[in-house]
C-alpha cells in the first residue's frame, strides 16, 4: 500500500464518470479513509471477525453486459447501492476511490484489494447526484441493504 497524503476530491458525478472512463481497475471503498485503512491493510468480516487478505471495495469498471448503457448511470448505481454504509458503519465513514490489485473475495463476493493506491475522496454531493440519477430511471431501485418484509 502506498501513502495517501491529502487526496483531491471528486466534486461531481460527471467528474467521477470521466475518471472511470479514463482508467480501469478502480474501486470505491466506504471507510474512514486511507489514513486509517493503510494502517489496517485488511478488512474484517463483520460476522465472524476474521481478518481478510485485503480491503473490501466495490469495482467501478463497467461490465461488458452493461452493453453501451451510460457509464454515468453505472457509476451512479455503484455509489447508490452502498450509500447506506455511512449510516450503518458510523461517523466519519465516507467513499473514496482507489486503484489496486484484487487478492480475493470477501463473504459478500466483494473484491478484496491490496497494493492500494488512494486516488480521490468522493464529495457528498456526488452521492446526492447518484441518488437523483437512479430516481430518474423508469424502474428505480433501492440500495442493496433492504429491510425484510
Amino acid at each position: 500500500m502506498t501513502g495517501s497524503g491529502e487526496l483531491p476530491v471528486v466534486a461531481t458525478l460527471d467528474d467521477l464518470t470521466a475518471l472511470v472512463e479514463r482508467e480501469r481497475g478502480l474501486y470505491v471503498r466506504w471507510s474512514k479513509g486511507p489514513a486509517t485503512d493503510l494502517r489496517a491493510v485488511s478488512s474484517t468480516d463483520d460476522l465472524t471477525g476474521v481478518s481478510m487478505p485485503g480491503l473490501s471495495a466495490n469495482p467501478l469498471d463497467v461490465e461488458r453486459w452493461w452493453d453501451g448503457r451510460p457509464t454515468r448511470l453505472w457509476v451512479a448505481r455503484r455509489l447508490h447501492d452502498y450509500a447506506h454504509l455511512p449510516h450503518e458503519k458510523g461517523r466519519g465513514v465516507r467513499p473514496w476511490v482507489l486503484a489496486g490489485r484484487e487478492a480475493g473475495r470477501g463473504p459478500d463476493n466483494e473484491p478484496l484489494v491490496t497494493d492500494v493506491r488512494p486516488l480521490r475522496w468522493i464529495a457528498p454531493e456526488v452521492i446526492d447526484e447518484a441518488k437523483a440519477e437512479v430516481a430518474r430511471q423508469e424502474n428505480p431501485w433501492g440500495p442493496l441493504r433492504r429491510t425484510g418484509s
